[in-house]
């Protein structure tokens, strides 16, 4: 192990024997990016992979099992499967798992998006849809895409995006065409290794963060580093460049917490996960924590109480 290693290593086990003792950092925490899937359902799943770390049996239970020790207990789950039927099965999950107060689905624009989404939006667990930012530089899907993004204004739904930083413009100017429509960027954009962040990264989000219903999640931190399977730093500081140009770009008011588990496992266990970004928050004060962990998410998802 490398000296630079050490200290990370060193300082993450500080940081986390700290937070054992510490009061959670805000009075609520809502994990707002989480996926479950089941490989032994009949049919099996498209993703992920069989033969990888991920390709086993992730349910709410898996998750409550690594969150909850930081008094984490509520989720918004994003599919990942672009299997109608699929957005059913979290559906049905949610309606025996309290801990699932939100649902962003997976439906492609085209011409049988509008029934899709009717059919699902009728559930109050369903928020939203995620699409790939590819679709929204397909000069051949501008017209689902725009019919697609007003008619989830329509039904005061959501729109998640994930893909690299070349997709950022364009979503700045659907945020634009559709002003009532709420965006959430996946995965910081695509930053990339904090140590060697692209200019592209740095100006497109700046272009995308100037449209108000424009949100960021910040989730998949660690999986941008390019290191071996869960061997991501461990300290905050690491990821500062990335951090500290998302606060300046969106402010206290458009950052909301998502871990990516079980994904992030790639670059690092939950627990490391959420001391980075909890380091970060606390260092902002009370009240960037309470909007960070659950405020933010509120306005963006209007996900729903469970009883």
């Amino acid at each position: 192990m490398n000296r630079r290693r050490f200290l990370q290593t060193s300082t993450a086990a500080a940081m986390l024997q700290e937070s054992a003792q510490a009061a959670p950092p805000a009075t609520r925490i809502i994990d707002t990016h989480t996926h479950f899937y089941d490989p032994t359902r009949p049919g099996g799943v498209p993703w992920p992979t069989k033969g990888t770390p991920l390709f086993r049996t992730v349910l709410p239970a898996d998750w409550l099992a690594v969150a909850a020790p930081h008094g984490i207990h509520e989720t918004v789950v994003v599919e990942a499967s672009p299997l109608v039927e699929d957005n059913q099965w979290i559906l049905d999950l949610a309606a025996r798992e309290k801990s699932i107060v939100g649902f962003v689905g997976h439906l492609d624009p085209g011409p049988e998006f509008a029934g899709h989404l009717e059919r699902f939006a009728a559930n109050p667990i369903f928020r939203g849809v995620r699409w790939s930012g590819a679709l929204l530089q397909d000069a051949t899907k501008q017209e689902p895409v725009l019919a697609g993004a007003r008619l989830l204004a329509k039904h005061g739904l959501e729109l998640d995006l994930n893909g690299g930083p070349s997709y950022l413009l364009h979503a700045a100017k659907l945020a634009a065409a559709v002003p009532d429509l709420r965006i959430l960027i996946n995965h910081l954009g695509a930053s990339g290794d904090p140590e060697s962040l692209r200019p592209e990264w740095k100006d497109n989000i700046r272009a995308v963060a100037k449209q108000p219903n424009a949100f960021m999640k910040v989730s998949a931190l660690v999986e941008q580093v390019k290191c071996a399977y869960g061997q991501a730093p461990r300290d905050t500081a690491y990821y500062l460049p990335v951090l500290d140009h998302l606060w300046e770009a969106f402010g206290p008011d458009r950052l909301i917490y998502g871990s990516n588990w079980p994904v992030s496992d790639k670059g690092a266990p939950y627990d490391v996960v959420f001391k980075i970004v909890e380091d970060y928050f606390r260092a902002k004060g009370p009240e960037a924590c309470e909007k960070y962990f659950w405020k933010n998410s509120k306005a963006a998802y209007r996900w729903v109480e469970r009883k």
